[in-house]
């Protein structure tokens, strides 16, 4: 899709889930008309899995952090590659993390 400085944010992606053992799943992924500060690319995203307010993964790209993904507590560098990827990513991370 191409943007000119005129256009807005398009919400590509919100979803959440629950899962029986009170665990969320909750995925939103923004294109933008330009990079947010920290990132190279057109994408603003915030991937959570937790449970009990405790954030158990995490891939978002805040302002001035740029890419990068959470795990039990730590931070991690992140190289975006693509929405797919992303997705993919994270939803290996919460395999992982579930069993």
């Amino acid at each position: 899709m191409a943007y000119n400085a005129m256009m807005k944010a398009v919400k590509l992606l919100d979803s959440k889930h629950a899962f029986d053992d009170g665990a969320i799943q909750q995925l939103v992924i923004w294109e933008l008309p330009e990079p947010v500060l920290g990132s190279q690319h057109r994408y603003k995203y915030r991937l959570y899995y937790g449970k009990g307010g405790e954030r158990i993964v995490g891939y978002d790209n805040e302002r001035g952090k740029g890419d990068h993904k959470h795990i039990r507590g730590e931070q991690y560098a992140y190289t975006f590659t693509g929405i797919d990827d992303l997705v993919r990513d994270f939803l290996q991370d919460l395999k992982e993390a579930r069993q």
